[in-house]
């Protein structure tokens, strides 16, 4: 039971750092002040560093890890790029990248509930996830 739960956390997060990145990618383009910038890719190396901590995981379980869900994914740029579209602004961005860090820490945080049984490693870059979610929430408040 410990294995499987570790797996399937481990998926979830990965799936979930993966969404984050993609989603940082697909605003930064846009992004017009500077610190704004800065602060989004230095969230985005973040996600990079506990990644590879979680791909050494994966490798360890010899499992290949879990894209994000192609449809949430395509709702996901759909929603970016229609309100950039209707108002390409710093608010804008700093809304969608809220709402993302916010689902985010939902979705995590259910699954570190569901994966009780997973190893302490393996929770502990989940909660590492969690809290670079909220942090990266509460800077975007300044662009809101």
């Amino acid at each position: 039971m410990i294995e499987q739960d570790t797996i399937k956390l481990l998926r979830e997060c990965d799936a979930g750092i993966k969404m984050g990145v993609a989603a940082i990618d697909e605003v930064l383009d846009y992004v017009k002040a500077e610190e704004l910038k800065k602060i989004l890719i230095e969230s985005k190396d973040e996600h990079d560093r506990i990644d590879a901590r979680l791909q050494k995981l994966l490798e360890k379980y010899k499992d290949d890890g879990k894209d994000p869900n192609p449809i949430a994914k395509g709702m996901s740029w759909m929603k970016t790029n229609m309100k950039l579209v209707m108002n390409e602004s710093d608010g804008t961005i700093a809304d969608l990248i809220t709402d993302g860090c916010n689902m985010g820490v939902k979705s995590l945080s259910k699954y570190l509930n569901e994966y009780a049984a997973a190893d302490e490693e393996s929770k502990d870059i989940c909660k590492k996830l969690i809290k670079l979610e909220e942090k990266l929430s509460v800077q975007m408040r300044d662009y809101l």
